[in-house]
């Protein structure tokens, strides 16, 4: 398995409908998190990402948001919506369509991002705003659950890289 050819050869649909490639984001570090607004993480989670792309979105970083539904229904929104929400915290942020993180529905990308990294409990993604980083090669470095912070010394390194 080729890491950098397989994560760069998938495709998904940002918030606008448009088809993006993850060969789009080659070459920066990116921050990939599953959200939900009504989620009680939301409210520090947000400005806490929201801090990092301010630090280091001129470095390269790219913070990434995929939308989910999967966890207690805390993302019942629409598009429009969850892009009115999300925009309250950074106009920086990309933001995705609606994905599943798991199950017979998971997105190409989440079963990417889980097979190379798993968690506590396995593969499987369990709650909202898990996060997981990824080096400029396309290479998961690393995976947060939903209270661990990303360290931003972490981040500085993978964008000096």
């Amino acid at each position: 398995m080729n890491p950098e050819k397989d994560f760069y050869a998938i495709s998904i649909t940002d918030a606008y409908g448009n088809e993006k490639n993850f060969a789009d984001f080659k070459g920066n570090v990116l921050l990939i998190v599953n959200t939900a607004s009504n989620c009680g993480f939301a409210k520090s989670a947000y400005p806490e990402l929201a801090k990092l792309v301010e630090s280091f979105g001129s470095r390269g970083l790219k913070v990434l948001l995929f939308p989910c539904n999967q966890f207690r229904n805390q993302e019942p929104n629409d598009i429009e919506a969850i892009k009115k929400s999300v925009a309250r915290y950074s106009s920086d942020f990309i933001l995705f369509d609606k994905v599943d993180v798991k199950g017979d529905n998971i997105h190409p990308v989440y079963a990417y991002l889980t097979k190379s990294k798993g968690g506590w409990f396995g593969s499987t993604i369990e709650w909202n705003f898990t996060k997981f980083l990824v080096n400029k090669k396309g290479e998961v470095v690393e995976r947060y659950t939903p209270l661990k912070s990303v360290p931003h010394s972490l981040v500085e390194k993978l964008c000096s890289e």
